[in-house]
């Protein structure tokens, strides 16, 4: 016997569809964030393959890249819109949405300081819904005056940003916290590009780097504080990390997918 939905009112207006607003309000999913340029995306393999393995880890089964290519290309195109920020959601079933928004502005984004806070996001390799301890501190911080939270747990161990990866530089190495994280398809074009290396960071680590970035689907931007510890905008470095980034060749939503993972080189993981 088929359970019938839940019924459902809105501001006192039964729901249209209560089936599919009840799957959307369970907050159990996971998303993945893109920009398309004059209809291509940069990593659209990265972003399918991830979609496709934490459908399979939340869910128990594959998710169609041909599918999700369609919708997704279908959506922008009904948004008449060649440039956007697109989002594509994955629940239960699997039920797939797509959202396409302004797209966010070309070019290096603005200084960022950030206020460390301890919270490390649970599952972290997956970009999961829900994310009620990220905007949260991402809220605080911004009281604070701050622009953006900082993850770190009780040991003063880096992770990530709230909504994004973090780089320090060293003077010779690109160095990616080897913490727990969600690794975003920004960070992962432009890891195998730049001279780059794991290793923990921790805070007190950080008066020995001479400057950081955060990276993720709307933004590449230097860092320029970390709670009371500043950085200097190292414009040569953020010239290098934006001609990194601008040299992955975009992959077209409607045509033939690329492979997923690019091929690594110059990059050393020294974590243990």
């Amino acid at each position: 016997m088929t359970t019938p939905p839940a019924y459902i009112e809105i501001d006192g207006v039964p729901a249209a569809d209560p089936g599919l607003l009840a799957t959307l309000m369970s907050a159990y999913g996971h998303f993945t964030a893109m920009q398309v340029r004059d209809g291509l995306v940069k990593g659209l393999g990265l972003h399918l393959e991830r979609l496709d393995r934490s459908t399979r880890e939340l869910f128990g089964a594959p998710l169609d890249h041909d599918r999700v290519r369609a919708l997704l290309a279908g959506a922008v195109a009904a948004s008449g819109r060649r440039d956007a920020s697109a989002r594509v959601y994955v629940y239960d079933g699997p039920r797939i949405v797509v959202t396409v928004r302004e797209p966010a502005p070309d070019g290096l984004g603005a200084p960022e300081r950030l206020m460390s806070v301890d919270y490390w996001r649970p599952a972290p390799h997956v970009k999961h819904l829900g994310g009620f301890g990220q905007d949260y501190h991402g809220r605080a911080a911004r009281r604070a005056g701050y622009d953006s939270a900082l993850l770190t747990n009780s040991y003063g161990d880096i992770a990530e940003g709230a909504v994004t990866n973090i780089a320090f530089w060293d003077g010779t190495s690109v160095v990616w916290p080897s913490a727990p994280c969600l690794e975003g398809i920004t960070m992962t074009l432009l890891e195998p590009r730049l001279e780059s290396v794991r290793r923990p960071v921790a805070l007190t680590d950080l008066p020995g780097y001479r400057a950081a970035f955060v990276t993720n689907s709307r933004t590449i931007a230097a860092v320029t504080a970390i709670d009371g510890i500043a950085f200097a905008v190292d414009e040569d470095l953020m010239k290098r990390v934006h001609a990194a980034y601008e040299s992955v060749e975009g992959e077209a939503l409607g045509g033939p997918p690329h492979p997923a993972s690019p091929v690594r080189h110059g990059v050393s993981d020294d974590a243990h």
